[in-house]
């Protein structure tokens, strides 16, 4: 599973819980991009998540 390499979220873990209280495993995925970034002078790919990507944290390339 990608994680960001800004941030550093990645997947969270967590139960369904239905109207009976019955518990099911349940995993929400973080909306994570493979991206182009500037790294010393070069370019590279990444994974960011697009909250990083929005706010400008890393240069795109």
């Amino acid at each position: 599973m990608a994680v960001c390499s800004v941030c550093g979220k990645g997947a969270h873990f967590g139960n369904n819980v239905s109207h009976s209280h019955r518990r099911t495993n349940h995993m929400w995925k973080s909306n994570i991009k493979r991206v182009r970034v500037k790294v010393n002078g070069g370019t590279q790919h990444a994974y960011v998540c697009t909250h990083c990507l929005r706010a400008g944290k890393v240069e795109r390339a």
